[in-house]
């Protein structure tokens, strides 16, 4: 954990998405600052409904948003269900992005994706590429609705002076991933996979693709700490790329993968199975230069999150939706 760069006037920190991997993460971040973290459950707040929206930061009062709410899923999802995907989401923005403003809030760190960049844009990725070009068709959906809100924090920063910001962040896992068998990410698929693998004692695992197509990660406990720090910055980009700017072929992630879980057996590639991208990495001067960088690496983050994997397993309660 980085020293605590937050302005003694942030007291009260509103965690839009605290159930999920990167709202538990900020939350566990900020257990060590002296604020009071507020949340609020689907059950208790439907962020799409924006009368529910006004009463609710109308009355908690609170000093500073992390914005990490969203309609998630995977390609089958974003491809079945782009309506839902692009309107709720935009919903959501909206919603809390005005309310906020109406109540006074300090500081609105709103939390978008790297998929709002342009597919074939050049690598590593800059902020200034955004809108350069066109997007990547299965989640186009998802990406647009990031995009608005992004930009809608940055007009209210422009048209009224308000200090609302966004940070992109790169691939994330760790502690409270999804692990579904069909819809998770590509590294707690393989997480799942390699660990299945060796309680079965399967001698191969088959992987997509030619293995060659290179990657970035980042450590969620990671990114939580830099929201904590742009919050503190006094005046941040109107959004940033968070990452860790070091990529690796999806090979060499899966050789990873299974040394930390222990699988012995043969790995093997399946080149008639799409590859995707070539090329996904982030420049992240910008952060840099604001004096963040990330602090674990891909082999101890692989390690604790093997290690969140079991526990969470054995007390039941793996995310698998």
């Amino acid at each position: 954990m980085s020293e605590s760069t937050l302005p003694p006037e942030l007291k009260r920190i509103y965690v839009a998405g605290h159930r999920g991997m990167v709202g538990g993460a900020v939350c566990r971040r900020l257990q060590g600052e002296d604020v009071q973290v507020v949340t609020a459950s689907r059950n208790d707040l439907d962020l799409t409904d924006a009368a529910a929206v006004e009463s609710f930061f109308s009355q908690q009062q609170v000093d500073a948003v992390i914005f990490a709410a969203a309609k998630v899923g995977g390609i089958v999802a974003n491809n079945t269900y782009p309506v839902e995907f692009l309107s709720d989401n935009v919903l959501m923005a909206t919603n809390a992005i005005q309310a906020a403003y109406r109540s006074k809030v300090k500081r609105f760190l709103f939390l978008g994706s790297t998929c709002i960049y342009p597919r074939d844009c050049p690598q590593p990725i800059v902020e200034d590429s955004l809108l350069t070009g066109p997007l990547e068709p299965t989640n186009e959906a998802y990406a647009l609705a990031k995009i608005a809100g992004l930009k809608l924090c940055q007009y209210y920063r422009r048209q009224y002076g308000a200090m609302f910001h966004s940070a992109m962040p790169t691939n994330l896992y760790g502690p409270g991933d999804n692990y579904h068998p069909e819809h998770s990410h590509v590294l707690p698929a393989l997480i799942r996979r390699f660990h299945e693998a060796k309680l079965d004692g399967t001698e191969t695992v088959t992987i997509w693709g030619t293995g060659s197509p290179r990657r970035e990660f980042l450590f969620v406990d990671d990114l939580a700490d830099a929201l904590v720090h742009l919050l503190g910055v006094k005046d941040p980009p109107d959004w940033v790329n968070v990452g860790t700017g070091v990529d690796q072929t999806i090979l060499d992630l899966a050789k990873l993968v299974a040394e930390t879980v222990g699988f012995e057996g043969k790995i093997e590639t399946d080149p008639s199975r799409p590859d995707g991208t070539p090329v996904k990495c982030t420049n992240v001067d910008r952060l840099h230069a604001s004096g963040w960088r990330h602090r674990v690496d891909l082999a101890e983050g692989l390690r604790r999150t093997y290690e969140a994997f079991l526990a969470e397993q054995s007390a039941g309660q793996l995310r698998a939706v």
